[in-house]
């Protein structure tokens, strides 16, 4: 699964590698959380930043509580679920990401890593977005990331990772006309080889930390043996 990510990028970094018309205006961010602002690139406006919130809300849904159990679509179901369909065939969106984090369990507690694609300062994640009305009549714009198997590297942190497109895949996923089987097609686990992974600060844990030292590497405490 994806429960935190980080994009860092400096915002010419991120219109040069998204094509965007304009610089966006964007503050690093070092501990993105759920039901918090991020930044999309829908197939609606490819050419531009929308910000919308992350947890996705069907257009259907009764209220908006049921966007903390919709912050991932799994890349297997995301087009029949009825949650995703919808979004899955008209609206899928890029992510743009430094990397994210993921949690080993030890007997310390649970040990927070950050994984990140080697010497890419900006990636992008597969995404849906959909747009919900309130009660009030107000629009509601939210996303949800894809995610597939972990790759070998990851597997020992978690059985799921986030979808990661690469640059020529990009263009197809925002494509209206990509039809089902090229859009599975580019829904796999990502290269081990083109990842680094390494160990942080528990400091990450609260969604209160947001600042560079969190992506400082962490070696956590060896555990001394009685003999």
């Amino acid at each position: 699964m994806c429960g935190r990510y980080v994009l860092t990028a400096s915002p010419e970094l991120v219109q040069q590698s998204f094509k965007l018309d304009e610089t966006p205006k964007l503050a690093p961010r070092y501990n993105i959380a759920p039901t918090q602002p991020v930044a999309i690139i829908t197939n609606d406006a490819p050419k531009e930043l929308t910000i919308v919130r992350w947890g996705l809300i069907p257009s259907w849904s009764k209220d908006a509580k049921i966007a903390s159990t919709l912050i991932n679509a799994r890349a297997e179901t995301a087009d029949s679920k009825p949650s995703f369909r919808s979004a899955f065939k008209h609206r899928r969106c890029l992510i743009p990401v430094t990397g994210f984090y993921e949690w080993l369990a030890s007997d310390d507690g649970k040990i927070p890593h950050f994984i990140h694609v080697k010497d890419q300062e900006v990636s992008a994640f597969a995404g849906l977005w959909e747009v919900w009305r309130n009660p009030e009549g107000d629009e509601v714009w939210t996303c949800s990331i894809l995610t597939t198997d972990a790759n070998e590297k990851l597997s020992h942190l978690h059985h799921r990772m986030p979808v990661i497109l690469d640059d020529e895949d990009r263009e197809i996923w925002l494509d209206k006309s990509s039809d089902v089987n090229e859009l599975r097609h580019l829904m796999r686990s990502y290269d081990s080889d083109k990842m680094d992974v390494y160990p942080v600060s528990k400091a990450v844990n609260s969604v209160k930390n947001d600042d560079a030292s969190l992506l400082e590497p962490h070696e956590p405490p060896k555990q001394i043996g009685m003999f």
